[in-house]
């Protein structure tokens, strides 16, 4: 009987060692391939290889010789809808699961043969449940906003001003608007940004308020936007409820490579034109665009180019290789806001037709 014990735990090992690597190339290749982000992606694939050198000290020929396929009952039982996916989120929380569960059964099962490969896969679990939680709150805002072209922001302080902007610029064609209340009191500011973010959510338009978190949180606005000297990323993703889509702004490269560092949802690259809403800010030109949006490539962190662009300098922008734009009075300083949303987003829409 003990023989036939121990050749069972070496079978489990196997098993589950495969079950695990198996999950964690699923979660590899979902950061690599769907989010495109090389940081996720090199710390799913060190976790796996963490796992291969943790296991690896145990005997192979052991661990090897124990398989039985063809003789694993386990191979014949099935349960309905054990492998039905609706799309890549699906898998990603499938390979997740398995990893985690894989990798407490290898755990409790080599803690007889080794306790310090024990400890260390325990350690690789904790890990994984880490990444899972990094990657969903990377993945879920990215989704909601790859689809963002036309960004407006609305700087007012006038509560029926801002309820009437967000209103047309939403039937206007805006994919997503930034609410930047001034001078009203916080009390007020909740209520505005509760009606605001209704009116972008019944219209689909991504909704984000300018710095304020809390008042992001509040009001179940989809997103933040961070300036220079707001609360860092890693501090707002601490106080989400939710993940949020999280934006920071960046006025140079070296602003760029810090902003990074804190894996933002997006960027804001400008001011790329002088602009009033920025008065003495020093344009950074189209060259910075072009810098950024290069360097960006395979973070999986999206970019709005922001700053003085109107629909008569929209597609110098975008030549540039801004894949949304971010405006403010080319909108709400024009006669008719919804007009002038639908004029640059044809605008936009020609360029990526080309």
């Amino acid at each position: 009987m003990a023989i036939a014990m121990e050749r069972a735990a070496w079978r489990i090992v196997d098993a589950n060692l495969n079950r695990a690597r198996e999950a964690a190339r699923v979660v590899e290749d979902f950061c690599r391939f769907s989010l495109n982000c090389g940081r996720l992606a090199a710390r799913a694939k060190q976790l796996r290889h963490d796992l291969c050198a943790a296991v690896g000290v145990l005997d192979q020929g052991r661990l090897i010789a124990g398989r039985d396929t063809a003789g694993d009952v386990g191979t014949g039982i099935t349960v309905d809808g054990q492998l039905s996916r609706r799309g890549l989120g699906d898998c990603l929380t499938a390979a997740c699961k398995r990893l985690g569960e894989a990798l407490r059964v290898l755990a409790e099962v080599i803690q007889a043969e080794d306790a310090s490969v024990a400890r260390r896969i325990e350690q690789l679990r904790y890990a994984s449940y880490s990444l899972e939680k990094d990657i969903v709150v990377f993945a879920e805002p990215a989704a909601k906003f790859e689809q963002v072209g036309l960004y407006v922001l609305i700087s007012s302080g006038l509560p029926a001003e801002i309820l009437t902007l967000a209103h047309k610029c939403a039937a206007g064609g805006a994919d997503c608007i930034q609410l930047r209340a001034k001078d009203i009191a916080d009390d007020k500011y909740a209520a505005i940004a509760s009606e605001f973010v209704r009116i972008c959510r019944d219209a689909g338009v991504v909704s984000v308020i300018n710095d304020r978190v809390d008042i992001a949180v509040a009001s179940g606005a989809d997103g933040v936007h961070l300036g220079q000297r707001d609360l860092p990323v890693e501090h707002a993703r601490g106080l989400e409820l939710r993940p949020l889509v999280i934006g920071k702004s960046t006025h140079c490269r070296e602003e760029l490579r810090l902003a990074l560092e804190e894996m933002p949802t997006y960027v804001s690259l400008g001011p790329v034109f002088e602009t009033s809403t920025k008065p003495g800010v020093p344009p950074v030109g189209l060259s910075y665009v072009r810098q950024a949006t290069g360097e960006l490539g395979k973070t999986g962190i999206a970019h709005v180019a922001v700053g003085g662009i109107t629909g008569g300098n929209v597609g110098r922008v975008l030549r540039a290789g801004a894949k949304a734009v971010a405006v403010c009075s080319a909108v709400t300083g024009a006669r008719d806001a919804r007009a002038a949303c639908r004029a640059l987003k044809a605008k936009i829409a020609a360029f990526q037709a080309e």
